[in-house]
């Protein structure tokens, strides 16, 4: 039999940790407790040894550095929206003084203020950014910065507020510098995260940050110092002995953050993985009721001001499509949508027509997509490199069939194919499919049963983090993923 026990750790003054779990936040913690009296030495042998005290020295050198860097990142957590106000208002008004213009009169101080608007805007959005698995965040600091600054630009136009150019422009530029530079900086300030052998704790992938732990009486040691810069992860569900679970609650109770593996490995590899969907777990996969209702608006939102734009594009790109082959310019076919209903999906045509049987086999086989197939068309090529094809399914979306961004919608052969072979795999349909998804920007275009399992990881990522910012990330990597071509068939 196996008792329960929660305890909460206080808050730690250091860097945030996995999502979910911010070190400046309360973590809670479950113990297991087996009525069955334990061994007393932590598991992995072969990765946990006893330290001689030169050894012991060293680990600690490795494993916390010296305090000077994380009194650095303290600072950094606490002072990086100061130091980059500071970076874009400081030249601008330098630019200002040289010009001969007066200060804190009309112009200059809205443009100032829109300077402080762009600036928040821009780190808000990138410290939220930071939450999730593969956030290369020095990849996104160009785009969000423009994103920050265009936007309050085109805000004071729409509602004729004067400002000045030049002031604006310097302070964006000199903003999105010191933003870069800082993100730079922060790599260089990431926590130490000693795992605990035992149980599913070997799924974490041991690198610079995640360190194995040594003994037990090294790790009671490196607690009792006092210093909280560090994380324990271990597999809380595992029955440690009574011993290594005390170490937990004296960790957690000294303010050092105690991490299940599942938070890290999810945060490593961008997946969730399900073996038994127990009540806990279905209820962390239930998407946001809220946000659910936010993202249709804003779909149907964006859908209305793009489609009118990309008229006269659609009309360009049918046409090069039909004088490069014979057929239609679009292709429909049948897809499984949101909670599993079928639906029509539009998409610019970039295979040769062709005939297909009634046969379940053959249409599966006709549904994949493989790498050099040659029933790509040459423009079809382009389109797919481009990820132009999927542009008329904003039709689809603005019908509520589709999102912007969510699971991609299977082919409805392929989909029973998968169902049949994966569980848990319908449950990929709890939210609308998307034009792009987290699958699609980490992993890219697969068919296989094997490689599908691990794209329904990444769906069940993106359903357990449903959220705005994770919508943003996805479509910044997709930007990305557009100008490299990476993930095309």
């Amino acid at each position: 039999m196996t008792k329960l026990a929660k305890i909460s750790s206080p808050s730690a003054p250091d860097g945030r940790g996995p999502k979910g779990v911010s070190c400046e936040d309360r973590a809670d913690i479950l113990i297991l407790k087996p009525d069955v009296e334990a061994s007393e030495t932590l598991p992995k042998p072969d990765s946990m040894v006893r330290l001689e005290p030169e050894a012991l020295a060293t680990a600690q050198d490795t494993l916390f550095r010296d305090c000077t860097m994380y009194r650095r990142a303290f600072f950094l957590r606490h002072f990086e929206l100061p130091l980059l106000l500071l970076a874009g208002l400081a030249p601008a008004l330098a630019v200002w003084s040289l010009l001969d213009r007066t200060m804190f009169t009309g112009a200059f101080s809205q443009t100032a203020a829109a300077i402080v608007i762009a600036i928040g805007l821009s780190w808000f959005v990138l410290a939220r950014l930071r939450d999730h698995a593969n956030a290369r965040l020095l990849s996104y600091v160009l785009p969000v910065n423009i994103g920050a600054f265009l936007g309050v630009i085109s805000t004071m136009a729409l509602l004729r507020i004067p400002y000045s150019g030049s002031l604006l422009a310097s302070g964006a530029v000199c903003a999105v510098g010191a933003s870069f530079l800082l993100a730079v900086y922060r790599r260089r300030l990431v926590k130490r995260h000693v795992i605990v052998g035992g149980g599913r704790a070997s799924e974490i992938t041991l690198n610079g940050n995640f360190v194995p732990a040594p003994s037990l009486n090294d790790l009671e040691e490196f607690v009792q110092q006092g210093w909280r810069d560090w994380a324990l992860v271990a597999d809380l569900h595992y029955p440690h002995a009574e011993r290594t679970e005390r170490l937990f609650a004296k960790a957690a109770l000294s303010g050092i953050p105690v991490y299940h593996f599942r938070q890290v490995a999810e945060m490593q590899s961008g997946q969730v993985k399900i073996s038994h969907l127990s009540e806990n777990e279905l209820g962390s996969l239930i998407p946001d009721a809220s946000y659910t209702f936010m993202k249709r608006a804003i779909d149907v939102t964006a859908a209305v001001c793009l489609l009118p734009l990309l008229l006269p594009l659609f009309a360009l790109l049918a046409l090069a499509i039909r004088l490069d082959s014979s057929g239609s310019a679009f292709f429909i076919q049948e897809r499984v949508g949101f909670r599993g209903r079928k639906f029509s999906m539009i998409k610019f045509r970039t295979m040769r027509e062709r005939n297909v049987s009634d046969d379940a086999e053959a249409k599966r086989e006709d549904a994949m997509t493989r790498s050099d197939d040659d029933r790509i068309t040459r423009i079809g090529a382009f389109l797919r490199k481009t990820r132009m094809d999927e542009l008329p399914q904003i039709l689809n979306v603005l019908r509520g069939d589709m999102s912007f961004i969510g699971p991609r919608p299977e082919a409805s052969a392929l989909s029973q194919w998968y169902e049949a072979e994966l569980p848990f795999y319908s449950y990929r349909h709890i939210v609308r499919p998307g034009i792009t998804g987290w699958a699609q920007v980490n992993q890219g275009h697969v068919t296989d049963v094997n490689d599908v399992l691990s794209k329904l990881r990444y769906d069940f990522y993106y359903i357990k983090n449903f959220s705005l910012w994770l919508d943003l990330l996805v479509g910044l990597k997709t930007l990305r993923v557009i100008a490299t071509g990476i993930g095309a068939k």
